[in-house]
């Protein structure tokens, strides 16, 4: 058994059967994931003393990230005690993620290709979430699918769901084949550590392709109830989509004001909006990079090219926070 210390002092243990992701979540210390499938690279952590070992393929480890020393704690276990340049996200305490079940309120086709989940709790069951973070929908054979959770804490305790159909997806053709108001599943969450961080710089962006929307939208609602955590700051959102209409959604909100651009991947004659790649579009945007935040969900080559290109533009490492959405069928 060996130990882990993070920068902050704390510290827990792992077996060699266990990733350093997995063994801290068991304990109740939260380090920054995602994916959890070594796709996303969220999780990433430098090792500044000891030893570790991949048990999983760190697909988003490049070979900077090995000459620095840098590691994936969902993919890595440690082999000898260790110490990492991360610290725990110590509100998620308070929000643990736990097994639950639950019940289809609600079906809406969006587009052709989205549908809006609506899922109620028993009694005294819903979920506590943070706006931003995610769920695993556990479907018939145990079949589970991660959603990000669309909707700030609602007074009725249900929580919405954007989802894509995945062409050839298991989870895909129950959705919009077979789902019915009052279905029952079972859902893990809270999950994720995508979430609103406290005292932002000048200004805030929200970047999303697709239904990653879903947690920029919690986020914005938040926001709109608690004004005062970006008073005085310039918020910018971009959404990408493919086609026109994909776009399901804008922002309209009472107590906070935002720059919303669309922007179309795909030409389009029809369009007559922004055109391109959305991470491509914020850089075409008048801020200054380096008193920005950004806040990016979606696919992964959207989520990995941004953070290249903001980098690259002055854009602290550390003011980077991302959910990837992984393909799964």
């Amino acid at each position: 058994m060996a130990s882990v210390k993070l920068a902050n002092g704390k510290t827990f243990s792992v077996s060699g059967e266990q990733t350093i992701l997995d063994a801290a979540l068991q304990q109740g210390i939260f380090l920054e994931y995602s994916c959890r499938t070594g796709r996303c690279g969220v999780c990433k952590a430098k090792v500044l003393e000891g030893e570790t070992k991949a048990i999983k393929a760190e697909e988003s480890i490049t070979a900077e990230d090995v000459v620095s020393g840098a590691v994936l704690t969902c993919c890595r276990t440690a082999v000898s005690d260790v110490a990492l340049d991360a610290e725990d996200l110590g509100v998620l305490v308070d929000y643990p993620a736990r097994t639950v079940p639950c019940r289809i309120s609600s079906l809406t086709k969006l587009t052709e290709q989205v549908i809006e989940v609506v899922l109620r709790f028993p009694p005294g069951q819903a979920v506590r979430f943070l706006p931003g973070q995610y769920v695993d929908v556990i479907g018939k054979g145990g079949i589970r699918r991660s959603y990000s959770i669309s909707n700030s804490p609602r007074q009725d305790g249900c929580i919405a769901l954007y989802i894509k159909k995945v062409e050839a997806g298991e989870m895909s053709h129950y959705w919009f084949n077979e789902a019915q108001t009052n279905d029952l599943l079972r859902l893990e969450g809270p999950l994720g550590t995508f979430f609103f961080r406290e005292d932002p710089p000048d200004t805030v962006v929200f970047l999303a392709t697709g239904t990653g929307i879903a947690p920029v939208k919690a986020l914005l609602e938040h926001l709109d109830a608690n004004p005062e955590e970006v008073d005085g700051r310039r918020m910018l959102v971009l959404w990408g989509n493919r086609r026109p209409e994909e776009f399901f959604w804008k922002p309209d909100f009472a107590n906070i004001n935002v720059d919303f651009t669309a922007v179309l991947s795909q030409a389009c004659h029809e369009w007559s909006g922004a055109s391109g790649y959305v991470q491509d579009a914020l850089l075409e945007a008048e801020f200054d990079v380096e008193k920005a935040i950004v806040y990016a969900c979606g696919s992964e080559v959207m989520i990995h090219s941004a953070r290249e290109m903001l980098g690259e533009a002055g854009l602290p490492a550390s003011r980077f926070y991302s959910d990837a959405f992984v393909s799964s069928n």
